[in-house]
């Protein structure tokens, strides 16, 4: 992958080992999270950036320097101007809150005096400068998680690496960190890996997807997560996701046809092309725009789609009840699972049970079909 002039960070490198070959460019000022399964080569990612790992294909650079490659060229770590932020704060346990945070300037060579007055504007930065004489044991989760970022900040990195940051975390300081961390990633490049959407909304401009080692998908935040090309994607932002292959009977190049669930009908979106009879294609539709239906009490009207299933499991979800279905009469192969949100009284007028069987109906306008 050549690097365009807009690119800060260039990653086109692998690890043959790990099945990894990554690339990606990130702009400057640009924070894009990464998203994947467990396995998928995020953390072989950022041992590639950080210099944890060195790449057996290709390279990496930050404003065009190379900072490593194939060819042998290697610069260490503590010399690449790229901060890891991992999941566990990995504080010195023998000093001070204010001298944990001063190491990372004195380690790039920036005298005590300078050094020290870095690591107080840090600390005042991430509302922790009451805890500059502290020793790490006498810190919350939270606490320590705000002195380790105001630690690789105040090494003035080009690139911020950030591994789950909240991961460690109580449920109850994770909401002021995030708020923390969108106030100072602002205009910073930074990778964040991350499995909640949650945060990529709050953090991220862009969301990169990996599986198997490669990049899935790529794109703005909410674009992708409201239309996901992926299934770990489609699965984060609680959709539907089918693949088939495109026919062209019924009602055209957009519709495509499921094993083990039949026909899906949907819309191509506005400026893509329209997949060719016989191409791969997926579909993708949300749970509140699937109907759900007794068999005896299907309607009748506007073309839609209507595919057969059996109820495998309700999910109470605060004001609605999530229908996990499984495709087909529940005797034979079954497709996709397929997912319908409704209200808790819908729920039980249909008098929903696993094993029932039901007709889950979607209009085609409902549904958005892309070329795999």
């Amino acid at each position: 992958m050549s690097q365009s002039p807009q690119s800060f960070l260039t990653v086109d490198a692998g690890l043959a080992s790990r099945g990894v070959r990554v690339a990606l460019a990130v702009g400057e000022g640009e924070t894009v999270a990464v998203m994947g399964p467990n396995g998928a080569g995020k953390s072989t990612l950022f041992g590639l950036c950080a210099g944890l790992l060195r790449p057996d294909e290709g390279r990496v650079s930050v404003r065009g320097r190379v900072l490593a490659a194939a060819d042998g060229t290697w610069v260490p770590p503590h010399r690449r101007g790229v901060a890891l932020l991992a999941q566990e704060p990995l504080l010195f346990p023998h000093l001070s809150v204010l001298e944990n945070v001063a190491f990372a300037p004195r380690a790039a060579g920036a005298p005590r005096r300078s050094a020290r007055a870095a690591a107080e504007r840090w600390l005042s930065e991430v509302d922790a400068a009451q805890l500059a004489s502290r020793r790490p044991a006498q810190l919350s989760g939270g606490q320590a998680q705000r002195v380790a970022i105001a630690r690789a900040l105040a090494a003035d990195p080009d690139v911020l690496l950030l591994d789950e940051p909240f991961a460690a975390l109580d449920i109850s300081a994770a909401p002021a960190l995030r708020r923390l961390l969108r106030r100072v990633l602002a205009g910073r490049t930074a990778l964040v890996i991350t499995h909640e959407p949650l945060d990529a909304h709050l953090l991220a401009d862009r969301v990169m997807v990996l599986e198997d080692g490669r990049v899935a998908e790529s794109g703005p935040t909410a674009e992708l997560l409201e239309r996901p090309r992926s299934p770990f994607a489609a699965g984060l932002a609680g959709l539907n996701f089918v693949s088939g292959q495109t026919v062209s009977r019924g009602t055209g190049p957009s519709s495509l046809y499921v094993q083990g669930l039949g026909e899906v009908a949907g819309t191509v979106p506005d400026g893509a092309d329209a997949p060719a009879p016989g191409e791969e294609a997926i579909a993708v539709f949300r749970p509140a725009d699937v109907a759900l239906f007794r068999p005896e009490s299907v309607p009748h009207g506007s073309p839609r789609n209507a595919w057969s299933a059996v109820v495998r499991e309700l999910e109470p979800r605060g004001a609605q009840v999530r229908v996990h279905c499984t495709p087909g009469s529940g005797t034979g192969s079954a497709g996709p699972a397929l997912v319908a949100d409704l209200t808790p009284a819908a729920a039980a007028e249909l008098d929903l049970a696993p094993g029932v069987a039901v007709v889950l109906v979607a209009k085609a306008a409902a549904v958005t079909v892309y070329g795999a």
